[in-house]
């Protein structure tokens, strides 16, 4: 069962992820996203967090032409294009 238990871990013993991802109103590509990030939640241990970034001038700059982004752990961080398999992987 030891065997088992290191290569099949449950839930309870992956930490979850923090995930953040940044986006606008109107944005095709933040809801495809979006989408793959709620396919992904039912497999996966992590908790979204979504952050327009019309509601604030600075974030505005910072991510207009990237968005969508997506921040794993504040260690990760995925921009446009965002495809499905790459975030898979940072999900890991």
């Amino acid at each position: 069962m030891q065997f088992l238990k290191r290569f099949l871990p449950n839930a309870k013993d992956q930490r979850e992820h923090d995930v953040v991802l940044y986006g606008k109103d109107g944005c095709h590509l933040c809801d495809e996203a979006k989408e793959m990030l709620e396919t992904l939640q039912k497999h996966g241990n992590f908790r979204v967090r979504e952050v327009d970034i019309t509601s604030d001038p600075a974030l505005f700059r910072r991510y207009e032409v990237r968005i969508p982004v997506i921040i794993i752990d504040n260690l990760v961080e995925l921009e446009a294009p965002i495809h499905h398999a790459d975030l898979q992987r940072a999900l890991r």
